[in-house]
């Protein structure tokens, strides 16, 4: 077994008791180093001196007017990323979160730190090979057949090698960087103090700085714990077990603990290299579609999603599945948030903006007492010239940074679950448009919100719903048919599923308006049939019996044969259905019994009676009085 030490600075009390902290617990954090102060010192010059020049540097910009050329200031927000890099693991992680908290960082350093790459110079092999020794409390060549001692990549918080287990498995073994836990802890003490003193002496800083960085901690101390991963990846893989595109790595238990993670030897190349996607006999744009697909199932399905799928993550493999990696920066969005956002896309697509804002009351983004009367402006701003073009041409890239603007301005705070949705988003879409320069990421997502919409039982998506279909009053056939359309290019729409809701909502309570003109044509339908029918027995008669008039007219033109399928508003709705693949009148017949025991068909049945009678009546006294009925 290699013997090698494995912590470089075991000096110091502080930097060991460190170490055993497993979770992320700022009181404990502070008790370590508020006693310790040696190392604590040495941090603060190494951090707060290259911060410190660059803020003087920053502020002479401004005094200076320099920052409103765009270039300088663009110059600077790179410089700032930058520096990040170089300061170590916390800070990457703290630019990575800044980068989609629009509510607290301006747009051109949004954008830089979009960018940021978490990647670092691998360590030293030897210290690699003792962390996997100590962790498993077993020499190496007991559990591996053959492990490469040089890393194939390395990142901000481990790096990863080659190897074969000894039941000949070819596996990854990810190993964390020596010292990472106690460098962690500390550069969170020093920085959640710096945003501590920022909330008490700065006013301008609306957002709780203090609770960003606490919430930083809880996530970084999650990716730090391999166990938590490796949860997360069987998590995943069962969830999605049923989707024959996506593959998720095995992980072998036995050879895995909170620093070294063993699992599968996936063989696949980056979604961005397109050569060699098709050189697998893969289309780049399907795989696309199927990353796309499955990011939607997993925000508004399982509402347990991967919040970092960049390049590296996402794999295409030779039997054409999407292979997705590194589990470690996971999230959950709960029912209610689920919902909340298809209602807010609702909402975007009718242009309520008013509604629109109340969601994002909902959703938390802003406080209920917040005046809303100058933000629905704003975003009529934001969304109105986007969505001339449709909401499968919008930008998503644009419409994001413009609303980051508004976030900016007014008093938004954005959700953890929304900001890493953002940050998931905008990767996989910048992924998409390396395969294809025209692709948005909307317009992809939108039939599946339509299923959803279709789909769904939730009585709020029913409301939805009705407020996609309805202007008003007014029954909107046109929004149907995009929103059926929309629905049925999703390759796996359940046909028959959506007829149900389709139909369900049609003659529901909040159908009223529609079951009014189907008992309009109904009574008009059996009505033509009665006369017909009266008309055909007198002509049968004697002539010196025949009832008058009623010769008055012909069969061919009165007759009326058609059948209910015939009836509006059904007519309106095949015509919409008959367009959808595998779709046949009878799917629409079979369901009349179930729509027969509505409780409301009896109130139209009454109303069918009354109509006939009223139209018989009338007819009657036409007849007699010789007027043509």
């Amino acid at each position: 077994m290699i013997k090698t030490p494995l912590r470089m600075e075991t000096e110091l009390g502080d930097f060991i008791e460190a170490a055993g902290l497993l979770e992320y617990d700022p009181a404990a954090i502070t008790r370590i180093y508020a006693g310790h102060p040696q190392r604590l010192l040495r941090r603060l010059w190494q951090t707060l001196l290259p911060i410190g020049l660059f803020l003087v540097g920053l502020a002479g910009d401004k005094v200076f007017g320099l920052l409103n050329d765009a270039n300088r200031a663009r110059s600077r927000a790179r410089e700032f990323a930058e520096l990040l890099v170089e300061l170590g693991p916390a800070f990457i992680k703290a630019g990575q979160a800044l980068s989609s908290r629009p509510d607290l960082v301006p747009p051109v350093l949004l954008e830089e730190l979009s960018q940021l790459q978490d990647q670092l110079p691998g360590f030293d092999s030897v210290m690699a090979m003792a962390c996997i020794e100590e962790d498993l409390e077993t020499p190496i060549e007991e559990i591996y057949e053959q492990l490469d001692k040089e890393p194939i990549s390395a990142a901000s918080l481990g790096q990863v090698h080659r190897g074969v287990l000894k039941g000949g498995q070819q596996v990854a073994v990810k190993v964390q960087r020596p010292g990472l836990r106690e460098q962690i802890t500390l550069d969170l003490y020093i920085v959640r103090n710096i945003a501590a003193w920022l909330k008490s002496n700065v006013r301008l800083i609306r957002s709780d700085l203090v609770a960003l960085i606490d919430e930083l901690g809880r996530r970084v101390f999650e990716e730090m714990d391999y166990l938590n991963e490796a949860a997360n990846a069987e998590r995943f893989r069962t969830l999605h077990s049923h989707n024959q595109r996506i593959a998720v790595p095995i992980i072998y238990r036995q050879a895995t603990s909170r620093r070294v993670l063993t699992m599968e030897w996936i063989d696949g190349v980056k979604l961005t290299n397109l050569k060699a996607v098709r050189e697998l006999g893969i289309d780049p744009n399907n795989m696309v579609e199927v990353g796309v697909n499955c990011s939607l199932q997993q925000l508004l399905e399982h509402g347990f999603f991967h919040a970092d799928p960049h390049p590296g993550n996402l794999l295409a493999m030779a039997d054409g599945r999407l292979c997705y990696l590194d589990f470690g920066m996971m999230s959950e969005v709960s029912r209610e948030s689920r919902t909340g956002l298809i209602e807010a896309v609702v909402h975007l697509v009718n242009r309520n903006f008013k509604n629109l804002s109340r969601d994002f009351v909902k959703l938390g983004f802003l406080a209920e007492d917040v005046n809303l009367e100058p933000i629905v402006p704003a975003f009529e701003s934001v969304f109105s010239q986007a969505l001339e073009m449709g909401v499968s041409r919008l930008d998503f890239k644009s419409v994001t940074d413009d609303l980051s603007g508004v976030m900016y301005r007014f008093p938004f705070k954005v959700p953890p679950y929304y900001a890493l949705i953002i940050r998931s988003l905008i990767t996989l879409e910048g992924i998409a448009l390396s395969v294809d320069s025209e692709f948005k990421i909307l317009g992809a997502a939108y039939p599946y919100f339509a299923r959803r919409l279709m789909e769904d039982p939730d009585p709020q998506l029913r409301q939805s719903l009705k407020e996609m279909l309805f202007d008003g009053e007014i029954f909107r056939w046109t929004r149907l048919e995009n929103l059926v359309a929309s629905a049925a290019s999703q390759a796996q729409l359940d046909l028959e599923s959506l007829i149900d809701q389709v139909i369900d909502f049609l003659f529901s309570i909040n159908g009223g308006l529609l079951r009014e003109q189907l008992v309009e044509a109904l009574i008009n339908r059996l009505d033509a049939f009665g006369w017909q029918t009266f008309q055909r027995l007198g002509r049968n008669l004697p002539r010196s019996l025949q009832p008058p008039l009623i010769a008055i007219g012909s069969e061919s033109e009165n007759s009326d044969d058609g059948s209910l399928l015939d009836l509006e508003p059904i007519r309106q709705l095949i015509v919409i259905l008959q367009n959808l693949p595998d779709f046949t009148p009878e799917l629409v017949l079979s369901r009349l019994p179930r729509l027969i025991r509505e409780p409301d068909t009896h109130k139209m049945g009454i109303k069918v009676a009354q109509g006939l009678a009223e139209r018989g009546v009338v007819r009657l006294v036409k007849v007699a009085a010789g007027i043509s009925p």
